[in-house]
């Protein structure tokens, strides 16, 4: 699914209603129906509702929805934020067809603005995904008074305040003393809804899925309004939403006479001493993402526990007791994972970069293997290319520098994915996926139960093990990265988010196969 941005957005809108055709209001109408139905399902009629709108067609969509709510019989205060005398037309349109069931309360500046308790529930509806300028004045006080009652707030496609495609800028009124005049910075003090839920439309925002926002996003959703498929799939974009429509295409199905050399040979370099409970976990996920084959080349500690642990998996070992030191012969293996349970062992890095200048296929590298590469920079020319990179962010931050913001990270991570020509898999809520050719995909899988030991080491053997089976570098991140979350989706509903962990994603796989192949 693209992610497109807030002038894609107005483009696809004014397609759609000169070519369906459409009018505006009726457009208006048929986006307030989606928002309703899943306010609907989702809260009861018992609690107040109160319904802040700005005067453009933001604010529009919460008239229109506020009468919805009503004829539907729930309490319902609307009120209209008088910040200027001028409004959209489609406001004014929705402003009167409410007036006929219920009186519009009016908010001008100097005036006491209208109490809100923690049992209400806010909808905003004051500024839309057109927003490009800072939110100050009168809408500005009536954000931070919302901000300040600790209600639940839903928001109307994107939170007040808060950009589509880039980060705020706003005025050194409202940010940190040492912050310099309009840079761009994250405060919990600006101008910007904090929602708990935001109900987006169509298709996904880029503010949505990254991390500094998540104060302003809250958990969002997606309704559709109809806007025209066809003129946004023609649209341009190097950003992407990872859905199953898109999954179902690239996992492939077993033929029936198939058999474990058609799967490939997977060969895992993990593990230490003291740490070979991350080769175990990447070990199992290889075996369970489906590699027909599957080597462990481990220090000589780790072999009767490996052996006993998992007797599907064969082994081989270093010549080290305690770490990688010796880099066995490669070119029988259809792909090579490294970096669970590694450790920084200045024998294991000379190791290390024997196996790259050995390997000609793309590796996936993880963990320690990451670090290493951050102390030694130089070797990333010697990199094959298409490998796959999977670090956190911090891992990351060690391979290409800082960042100032999520949407500078983000740009970096594009730029170094294209420099070193391979996959990046910048792991967190919404993990990323950058590719060679400049395009970022974002995982629409998981929750922040898979925040737990040895999650990452699923992810690399399930990538490891999905290239051993044939799948290009790109179908290998892609699919191992929803798979990955999808097994702890299913996971938190058998465990609970607090109680998961690694190993219970693991487990998963199967059933988490089961949905996609279904």
């Amino acid at each position: 699914m693209k992610i497109i941005t807030a002038k894609q957005i107005r483009e696809a809108d004014a397609y759609t209603i000169a070519h369906e055709p459409i009018a505006s209001i009726d457009l208006m109408e048929r986006a307030s129906a989606s928002f309703v139905k899943w306010f609907v399902d989702h809260f009861h009629k018992q609690k107040v509702i109160k319904i802040f709108c700005g005067l453009g067609n933001n604010g529009g969509d919460g008239l229109a929805v506020g009468r919805m709510l009503l004829e539907k019989n729930y309490k319902v205060e609307v009120f209209a934020i008088r910040h200027s005398d001028s409004t959209s037309e489609d406001f004014t349109v929705n402003e009167q067809r409410l007036s006929n069931l219920t009186d519009i309360k009016n908010i001008y500046p100097g005036k006491d603005l209208p109490s809100i308790t923690k049992n209400n529930i806010v909808i905003d509806a004051i500024f839309g995904s057109g927003l490009a300028r800072p939110v100050k004045g009168l809408c500005g006080e009536v954000i931070q008074h919302i901000n300040k009652s600790k209600c639940t707030v839903i928001a109307i496609d994107i939170a007040s305040g808060l950009y589509c495609d880039s980060p705020p800028v706003y005025p050194i009124s409202v940010s940190p003393s040492k912050v310099k005049e309009e840079t761009h910075i994250t405060d919990y003090r600006l101008p910007i809804i904090h929602a708990t839920h935001t109900v987006s439309f169509q298709n996904p925002k880029l503010s949505l899925l990254l991390p500094q926002n998540e104060v302003y996003t809250g958990d969002w959703h997606l309704v559709p309004i109809g806007l025209d498929e066809g003129f946004i799939r023609s649209m341009d974009t190097t950003n992407y939403y990872i859905d199953m429509d898109l999954v179902k295409k690239i996992v492939k199905r077993r033929a029936k006479f198939s058999h474990k050399g058609t799967f490939g040979h997977a060969l895992l370099i993990t593990g230490s001493y003291g740490k070979m409970g991350a080769a175990l976990l990447a070990a199992r996920a290889c075996l369970r993402s489906g590699a027909g084959l599957l080597t462990m080349h481990i220090p000589k500690c780790g072999y009767e526990f490996m052996q006993t642990a998992l007797p599907e998996a064969m082994v081989m070992v270093d010549d080290s007791n305690d770490c990688f030191t010796t880099v066995p012969e490669i070119e029988k293996y259809a792909a090579i994972g490294i970096g669970p349970g590694l450790g920084m062992d200045k024998l294991t890095q000379k190791a290390f970069l024997k196996l790259i200048q050995k390997s000609s296929k793309p590796l996936v590298i993880d963990a320690d293997a990451i670090n290493i590469i951050g102390k030694n920079k130089n070797i990333l020319v010697q990199i094959p290319s298409n490998s796959i990179f999977t670090p956190h962010p911090k891992e990351f931050e060690r391979l290409a520098g800082k960042s100032d913001n999520d949407y500078q990270r983000l740009e970096l991570l594009r730029t170094f994915a294209y420099k070193i020509k391979s996959i990046i898999v910048l792991k967190g809520a919404h993990t990323c996926i950058a590719t060679p050719q400049g395009d970022c995909y974002f995982n629409s899988t998981g929750n922040p139960g898979m925040a737990t030991a040895g999650s990452g080491d699923v992810l690399t053997g399930i990538i490891t093990g999905l290239l051993a089976q044939g799948y290009s570098s790109f179908e290998a991140a892609i699919l191992g990265v929803y798979l990955h979350g999808l097994t702890g989706d299913i996971a938190a509903k058998q465990f609970g988010k607090e109680a998961m962990i690694a190993s219970d994603m693991v487990e998963m796989l199967g059933n988490a196969y089961k949905n996609i192949i279904s």
